[in-house]
């Protein structure tokens, strides 16, 4: 009874423990729901991140127009699981070099640019750019100018016989201001060149002319026979268009022949030049005197190259001596026989190098000329082309820093430059993080290759000082744009002289571009370390500020599409971890630094293990001796410079000639961005030069 009624509840005892159910039902609901917030939350977490972090659909004009450039390129019949190489480049080959594409939208541009209407300062290179470019697209002004612009020119030179009107006969006097004003060379060639051991220190050099009519020894003598008849039949038409008299001009044009001709008997042809051993000689102004008496050298080489103090001690560096004592000779007996002659010779000479600026008259003469020696000799036609395109070529020769800020303004902004400039520096970090894990390089070699690459410097977009218009306008501040489209041509020639000579005279504390703003290629400075990508390659479709980060446009260029003598970014900087000079270079004139191993073919496949592993980015290859075909000459195009064994005595030798395509086997490279053994039937783009240097000249 006890243990029973011990076990028995009372009515409210038992009412007292429904209640308290409900606390733990709740907690269960609870947790239930906070575990269902948890889940979805999470769900969405991951979906968001997902969603952000994986490629943005096209949403800008810019990424439509890469989107439609990639759809141009695909090959969607062949299956990219099979040949996904054929699959995203199959059609690439039929859309045209992209570099070149981009240089003719550049060029596109900036006659946008130039045929715009603006005003500009009065007096500012702006003005004078736009100017310059109206007046050689204004043909009409051109016509009705006709002859008179050229007769000027010959009345300034002293007039000739031709004509009537020939006043005064100085030989020096003319040659002196054909060679310093018109920056013609009728009877030699001078021109000026950085100096081969002094940096900074230009060299006078003299040479051989160059004429109008091909070699008479490249010729067979019936043909050779023809061409002196068209040239005369085009010299008789320059004569007749400058108001000559029929029979003078055709005597005058007989004798500038026979006169071109000699002067064909002095030329000492190249091959026996290199065959005795004489590429020049160096002699002062002195001795070349004494050797060419004829002509003033002293005053005419002054007057050319202002502002050069030059003295009569003077070193030249002459070729062909023996051609220049035979011309002095032949003008001194023309001075003495036909004083008339000559100077119709150098006018003849003169008018046909103004051509391009002169009438149609006179340019159609010259046209004419041009298809006949094309026909009759082996010489590559020149297609012809629209009236702005020649316009806007010369424009760009003369006002290259003018147009260069018209484009950064139109075509590069700052966010453009700077988005630019943190790609490169992310690609320069990657490739110092890559030196310093090779296994095949010594702790020398690496710090100086981690050196080489921290010390880079990177130009892009263009030199700053184009962007300050003062000084942009005291460069241009000694051209004066005449009435006439040949005036303004002839201040423009006489003004890029004289910077070109002041560029060799002054040198400069900042790196001089060897390439224009608006040019779409870079190039590398191996002496002044300094890799340069100008405006005109950061376009479209190789970069744009709107492009979706996982495209593969500009970034796969940087790594993998070599451009002849220049690269794109990534390129450059392979490229300056083997160039001229520094630790890399197992294949240039300084290989102890790099080729520490037993064998030349070891280092050689050193280089070329590290070169694909960079460009697969995984970690670098072991290190052994490799065959010698493991350079892939077959896909590297040019030459390929061997590798010196370090105290070796061998000469290095060249590469074999590459191998058909394609080859028997697939090469390596089929294996290591794995391809399938039926690799396309034509060869895939080269791997970038630091697989295999071509001998570039």
């Amino acid at each position: 009874m006890g243990t029973l009624w011990s076990q028995e509840r009372t009515p409210e005892e038992g009412l007292s423990t429904e209640p308290s159910r409900w606390p733990a039902l709740v907690r269960r609901g609870l947790l239930v729901v906070l575990l269902s917030a948890l889940i979805l939350g999470s769900a969405w977490h991951l979906f968001y991140i997902f969603n952000s972090c994986g490629p943005r659909s096209c949403q800008t004009p810019a990424c439509w127009d890469l989107r439609a450039r990639y759809l141009a390129s695909w090959n969607t019949s062949m299956p990219p699981c099979s040949n996904f190489f054929s699959f995203a480049c199959g059609k690439a080959k039929t859309t045209g070099d992209p570099f070149q594409t981009l240089a003719k939208e550049n060029k596109d541009r900036l006659r946008r640019i130039l045929e715009t209407p603006s005003s500009w300062p009065p007096d500012s290179a702006e003005e004078k750019a736009f100017k310059f470019y109206n007046s050689c697209m204004d043909t009409h002004a051109i016509e009705a100018a006709g002859a008179g612009p050229i007769r000027k020119v010959i009345e300034e030179l002293g007039g000739w016989s031709i004509s009537g009107n020939w006043t005064s006969f100085d030989f020096n006097r003319t040659l002196r201001l054909l060679m310093s004003q018109y920056n013609h060379f009728p009877f030699f060639r001078a021109y000026l060149r950085q100096h081969p051991s002094l940096p900074h220190t230009p060299i006078i050099q003299i040479d051989q002319p160059e004429f109008d009519i091909p070699h008479k020894k490249d010729q067979e003598q019936k043909i050779y026979t023809q061409i002196l008849r068209d040239y005369l039949t085009y010299l008789n038409q320059l004569g007749t268009l400058l108001g000559g008299d029929p029979s003078k001009v055709q005597e005058h044009a007989f004798l500038s022949i026979s006169l071109t001709s000699r002067l064909f008997q002095f030329l000492q042809p190249l091959e026996q030049q290199q065959a005795q051993e004489k590429h020049f000689e160096v002699l002062t102004v002195d001795q070349l005197q004494e050797v060419a008496p004829a002509i003033d050298w002293l005053s005419c080489l002054q007057a050319t190259f202002t502002p050069m103090s030059l003295s009569p001690s003077q070193p030249l560096f002459v070729y062909d001596l023996e051609y220049l004592k035979n011309m002095s000779q032949l003008v001194e007996e023309q001075m003495s026989d036909n004083r008339d002659f000559l100077q119709s010779y150098m006018i003849l000479g003169l008018v046909g190098t103004l051509t391009p600026a002169l009438d149609s008259q006179f340019r159609e003469a010259r046209r004419m000329l041009n298809h006949k020696l094309q026909n009759l000799t082996d010489w590559t036609p020149v297609p012809s082309r629209p009236r702005w395109m020649e316009c806007l070529e010369k424009t760009e020769t003369f006002f290259k820093s003018t147009l260069a800020a018209l484009f950064i303004h139109e075509a590069f902004s700052p966010g453009t430059q700077s988005s630019a400039m943190e790609l490169f520096t992310a690609i320069k970090d990657a490739l110092i993080t890559h030196v310093r894990r090779l296994s095949w390089m010594d702790e020398e070699t690496r710090k100086e290759a981690q050196d080489r690459v921290s010390q880079l410097q990177v130009k892009m977009g263009a030199p700053e000082w184009v962007l300050k218009p003062e000084l942009v306008r005291q460069e241009y501040e000694d051209i004066q744009l005449g009435p006439s489209f040949l005036q303004s041509a002839l201040s423009c020639i006489r003004s890029l002289r004289a910077k070109t000579i002041r560029n060799y005279v002054q040198p400069s504390t900042h790196h001089r571009w060897q390439v224009s703003p608006w040019e779409a290629n870079a190039y590398y400075s191996i002496l002044e370390n300094v890799v340069v990508f100008p405006a005109g390659l950061l376009q479209p479709p190789f970069f744009h500020l709107s492009y979706p980060s996982a495209s593969w446009g500009l970034p796969r260029l940087l790594l993998s599409w070599p451009r002849g003598g220049a690269a794109v970014p990534g390129t450059s900087l392979c490229r300056l971890s083997i160039a001229q000079g520094n630790p890399l270079q197992c294949h240039t004139h300084s290989p102890r630094r790099c080729c520490r191993h037993g064998r030349r073919s070891h280092c050689a496949a050193g280089l070329q293990e590290e070169a694909l592993g960079a460009q697969r980015g995984d970690q670098a290859a072991p290190v052994g001796p490799q065959p010698p075909t493991a350079l892939f000459p077959e896909l590297c195009p040019g030459a390929v410079q061997d590798v010196y064994h370090p105290g070796s005595t061998e000469q290095p030798q060249p590469s074999q000639p590459p191998s058909p395509w394609p080859p028997q086997q697939p090469p390596r490279i089929c294996q290591i961005f794995r391809l399938p053994t039926g690799y396309p039937h034509e060869p895939p783009a080269p791997l970038p030069t630091l697989v295999a240097w071509p001998l570039w000249k």
